[in-house]
C-alpha cells in the first residue's frame, strides 16, 4: 500500500469497539468488503488477525481448471494483502470427483480481492492503509456513519432440506457404509434455507457474533453474495514455514452452572466415540500435512483439547509442520484441502459418498474463508456456523453436519445438527 496512517487508541474520537461497527458500516458503500475478528477469545497460535478490508475494483480473474496451479502462479508476483475463500467444490480439482447437487445461493469455487484500502486493529491503535491519499477524509466518514441498527425482520419461514426420517435413513446409510468398510467415518451435513427473504446482512452479522462470538469469524460481502460467519475452527495457517491445522471433533452443549459446565466438559473429554473421531481426523490431517512438510516435522502439538464457546464446547487438536523448500503456499492449501473434520475418513471415498448422501451443493460451506499476507503468511477457517445469502434471490441458506461412525445413534446425531444451528436460529429470532 502506498498510503499509511496509524491511530493510537487513546486518539480515537470513540471506543475502539464503537469504531470498528462504524467503520464496518461505512464499508457496505462497497461491492468487495472482508472483515475478520478473534473477538478476543484466546486461542492455541490465536485467532485471526482484526481487519476490514474495502474495494471498489473487481476480483481476481481465474480460470478456474486450475485454481490452485493459478494461485502458486499468482503468488509469484503478488505483494498485497489478498482476502476472501476456497469453497468446498475445489476438491474436484484436488482428487478425481465432482459436484451435481443443488446450488441456490451461487457464490463462485474461489474469490479473492485486493483490497483498495483496509482497517488493521491492532494492541496499540489502529493501522490504516490505502492506496490513495485519502486516508484523513476517510477517517471523517467513518465517524461520521452512523452505527447500524440492532437486527429485527419480519419472522423468516425456515425450511429443512432433508426431513428428520430421511436423515436418520441417511445415517444408517452412512453405518451400513461403515460396516462394509467403505470409510471409518463421514461427516454428513443438511441445509435449512428460507426464500424470498429481505434483510440487511450487516446487523444479522453483528447480532451473530454477539450471540455467538468465535476465534474465526467474518464478513465478507461480494455483490448481492454475503458470508456471515461464526466459525469456530481454523483450517490452516501458516507462520513463516510453519502450518498449523485445527481441526474440531466432539461437541456438547454449554452447562447452565459453572459446575454442570465442568462436568459436561469432562463427559465430552472422555466419551469414547467423541475421541475416536477426533483421532481418527488427526490421523488425516498429518496424513494431509505430509504432501507439503518435511519429513519428521509433523507434531501433534495438543490432542483432545477443551474448549468452550458461547453455544457448545468442542474438542480440538492441534497439529503442526514446516512447509518444505520447495512448496508454497498453494502446495500447503491444496495438501490439506479441504479440512479433514468436514469430510471423514478416508478422505476420497468419504467426500464420493458425500455427494451420493447429500442434496445441496456445499459450496462455499466447510470450504476456507480468510487472507493472504504480503509476506506470504496466511490464516484460513473452515467455514461452518455460517450464514450465507444471495441478495438478489432473496435465498439465506446455512448448513449443519456432524461426524457420524459405527456407534453413532442417529436421533442424537440429528439432535447434534440442531444444537449447532441454535446460534444462527438465535440470530434470526427463531429462538
Amino acid at each position: 500500500m502506498d498510503y499509511t496512517f496509524h491511530i493510537p487508541i487513546p486518539e480515537l474520537p470513540v471506543p475502539l469497539d464503537i469504531f470498528r461497527r462504524k467503520a464496518l458500516a461505512w464499508a457496505q458503500q462497497f461491492p468487495l468488503v472482508a472483515s475478520y475478528t478473534s473477538n478476543g477469545i484466546t486461542y492455541p497460535y490465536g485467532g485471526f488477525d482484526e481487519l476490514i478490508a474495502v474495494s471498489n475494483g473487481e476480483p481476481v480473474k481465474w480460470e478456474h481448471e486450475n485454481a490452485f496451479e493459478e494461485l502458486q502462479q499468482k503468488l509469484a508476483t503478488q505483494q498485497q494483502l489478498w482476502c476472501g475463500y476456497l469453497g468446498y467444490d475445489l476438491k474436484n480439482q484436488v482428487e478425481k470427483l465432482s459436484s451435481r447437487n443443488q446450488d441456490e445461493v451461487g457464490f463462485p469455487d474461489i474469490f479473492f480481492f485486493e483490497p483498495e484500502l483496509y482497517l488493521y486493529f491492532q494492541e496499540d491503535g489502529i493501522n490504516i492503509c490505502s492506496k490513495d491519499d485519502n486516508i484523513p477524509s476517510i477517517l471523517s466518514r467513518i465517524q461520521a456513519t452512523s452505527i447500524p441498527e440492532a437486527f429485527s425482520n419480519p419472522p423468516i419461514q425456515l425450511k429443512q432440506r432433508v426431513a428428520k426420517d430421511d436423515y436418520v435413513r441417511n445415517v444408517e446409510r452412512v453405518r451400513d457404509y461403515i460396516r462394509d468398510g467403505e470409510v471409518y467415518e463421514l461427516n454428513y451435513c443438511m441445509e435449512f434455507y428460507a426464500e424470498e427473504v429481505k434483510l440487511d446482512p450487516l446487523p444479522l452479522y453483528l447480532q451473530l457474533n454477539a450471540l455467538s462470538p468465535t476465534p474465526f469469524s467474518g464478513f465478507l460481502k461480494y455483490g448481492d453474495l454475503y458470508l456471515l460467519c461464526a466459525s469456530p475452527e481454523r483450517f490452516l495457517k501458516k507462520e513463516g514455514r510453519k502450518l498449523i491445522s485445527q481441526p474440531i471433533k466432539g461437541t456438547i452443549r454449554r452447562g447452565v452452572t459453572p459446575e454442570e459446565d465442568q462436568q459436561l466438559q469432562h463427559q465430552l473429554r472422555h466419551d469414547e466415540k467423541e475421541l475416536a473421531e477426533n483421532m481418527m481426523i488427526v490421523d488425516l490431517v498429518r496424513n494431509d500435512l505430509r504432501r507439503s512438510c518435511a519429513t519428521g516435522t509433523i507434531r501433534v502439538e495438543e490432542m483432545f483439547g477443551i474448549y468452550g464457546f458461547r453455544q457448545v464446547s468442542q474438542m480440538i487438536s492441534t497439529i503442526t509442520g514446516e512447509l518444505r523448500p520447495e512448496c508454497g503456499i498453494a502446495d500447503a492449501l491444496k495438501g490439506a484441502f479441504p479440512m479433514g473434520s468436514m469430510t471423514g475418513a478416508p478422505k476420497i471415498r468419504a467426500m464420493e459418498l458425500i455427494e451420493e448422501l447429500e442434496v445441496t451443493k456445499r459450496g462455499l460451506y466447510s470450504g476456507a474463508f480468510g487472507y493472504l499476507k504480503p509476506n506470504q503468511d496466511f490464516d484460513f477457517n473452515v467455514v461452518i456456523r455460517s450464514l450465507q445469502f444471495n441478495a438478489a434471490k432473496g435465498y439465506l441458506s446455512f448448513m449443519v453436519g456432524s461426524a457420524i461412525t459405527y456407534d453413532s445413534i442417529p436421533e442424537q446425531e440429528y439432535e447434534e445438527c440442531l444444537l449447532k444451528a441454535q446460534g444462527i436460529r438465535k440470530a434470526l429470532g427463531l429462538e
